[in-house]
């Protein structure tokens, strides 16, 4: 099982073809579209059969860095299953182990692909294009149809945030027959889902059509509903039998330097939600301070939430844009340190990077780059930054120290800058709210259990674990929901990651 016993030898890698830069920064549609069935099928014929599959075993190596798939999808098998034009089978497989493959094989990194067998002398197999296609056709072809339980217990259950540990934990967690009710505090259900991810990157009618599933098999949203606020923790904890605490990890690390006050200095990620608000609903404004047109932007942080920045402020019509990055830029082949099957630490160009590099003929990225302070006009508006260039060695106990390069100074001018340096952890107010104990701004509660210092409250993804991705997510919701189902029945029949 596995594809094609030569198809690695006898086929190129392919991925899904893009739409053209600069005709897809003129609008906010997905950038690329799905394979065809025919490429699908040659793409998975590349799976090698290996003996041991690297790509459906997730584990974090390299200082937390994650290999492999952490819901543990059944890649070789769907791949094969693909190969021989057994769609309706494969899908059957990747819902096995994956509630959201539409989400995933979007916006997932892919860490399977770096830990692909094929991957450590030839391009990876093309896991997460072959993964969409399975689940688009899937919809397309009305196999996807809402699973209603045959049965219905007398336990409820409520849920606190509808990102995607929370929307995964309220699904496994219906089938097993529970009354299952999730608050939102914004107007829309998918937490970052759909508003920290671009429409261009993942479309929201994708993200809507999955909440609509829920809803048509049983689980009941309350939106606009902040807790603490709306409702109070102790009416949500005395009418449910156990309550699961999902509200991600949004509390941003800031850059508290010279000038940071001035109007135009903003988080990366209330930038997006505002741009996704007025893309959605054409009556939401999004402020002056907030609109990057005929600006020059600047986005702090080389992660993937700079990048989705670039793709917005390129759509807006920025004059200019540069995103910073503290790291060297890296090298076009794994190193020695960066050893299969780690998380291939690589250059590449982001679809956001290509769209830029169209529009502007350069990559827009600086690397080892610091920021000294922001300049601000009179009027108290952004007007410029000010860097220096950083030298990144070893110090002598082996630990990776940045020092500055006299004569690098750089003034670069700014009416708009983005911070995007990640989060440090989960908002308090929530759990200030259940009581429950926190380490490090996360909320303290162990895998093995998920369970808070606070009775039948439990706790689960980004909120739990720290910022993380997408797939992480997922595993922790659909593990949380075996442990509540546990908790509530004295038995389950709910699949755990850590028994397969």
């Amino acid at each position: 099982m596995g594809g094609k016993a030569t198809g690695f030898m006898d086929y190129e890698r392919q991925t899904a073809n893009e739409r053209d830069p600069l005709t897809r920064i003129q609008d906010w549609k997905e950038y690329s579209a799905p394979f065809s069935d025919e490429v699908a099928k040659t793409q998975g014929a590349r799976c090698m059969d290996c003996g041991t599959p690297f790509c459906h075993i997730g584990m974090d190596i390299e200082g937390g860095v994650t290999s492999g798939c952490p819901v543990y999808n059944l890649i070789p098998e769907w791949n094969d299953l693909v190969y021989k034009g057994k769609w309706k089978e494969a899908l059957e497989r990747l819902l096995k182990t994956n509630n959201f493959p539409e989400f995933t094989g979007r916006v997932c990194p892919a860490p399977c692909e770096g830990s692909c067998t094929v991957a450590i002398n030839d391009p990876a197999v093309t896991i997460k294009n072959i993964e969409q296609k399975i689940i688009d056709k899937g919809f397309e072809e009305g196999w996807i149809q809402p699973r209603v339980p045959s049965f219905k217990t007398d336990k409820s259950v409520a849920i606190i945030g509808s990102g995607p540990a929370g929307l995964a934990a309220a699904d496994q967690l219906n089938r097993a027959g529970h009354h299952v009710t999730v608050y939102e505090r914004a107007d829309r259900a998918g937490g970052l889902l759909t508003y920290g991810i671009p429409n261009m990157k993942l479309d929201k009618d994708v993200v809507e059509r999955r909440v609509q599933l829920l809803r048509d098999e049983g689980v009941t949203f309350v939106l606009n509903t902040e807790v603490g606020k709306d409702i109070s923790a102790a009416e949500i904890k005395d009418q449910f039998d156990s309550v699961i605490l999902c509200t991600g990890a949004q509390k941003h690390r800031d850059l508290p330097i010279e000038g940071r006050e001035g109007k135009g200095v903003r988080f990366a990620m209330d930038y997006l939600t505002r741009s996704t608000e007025h893309l959605l609903d054409n009556s939401v404004q999004v402020e002056a301070e907030l609109d990057a047109s005929g600006k020059d932007v600047i986005i702090i942080g080389g992660g993937d939430t700079g990048a989705d920045c670039i793709a917005t402020a390129l759509r807006q019509g920025a004059k200019s844009i540069v995103q910073f990055g503290k790291h060297p830029q890296l090298p076009i082949k794994r190193s020695e340190e960066n050893l299969w099957p780690a998380y291939p630490q690589v250059y590449s160009l982001e679809y956001a990077h290509k769209e830029a590099k169209k529009k502007f003929g350069e990559d827009i990225r600086e690397y080892t780059i610091q920021t000294k302070k922001f300049v601000n006009d009179e009027n108290g508006k952004l007007k410029e930054l000010h860097t220096i260039q950083m030298k990144k060695t070893r110090d002598e106990n082996g630990l990776f120290v940045f020092e500055e390069i006299p004569g690098t100074e750089k003034v670069w001018p700014a009416q708009l800058v983005l911070i995007a340096i990640g989060f440090e952890g989960a908002e308090q107010p929530v759990l200030e709210a259940f009581n429950v104990k926190t380490e490090r701004n996360r909320v303290k509660a162990a895998y093995s259990d998920f369970r808070t210092n606070v009775e039948h409250v439990f706790a689960a993804g980004d909120a739990r674990r720290g910022q993380s991705l997408i797939v992480w997510a997922i595993n922790e919701g659909r593990e949380v929901a075996h442990h509540v189902d546990t908790y509530l029945m004295g038995e389950t029949a709910l699949p755990s990651v850590a028994n397969m």
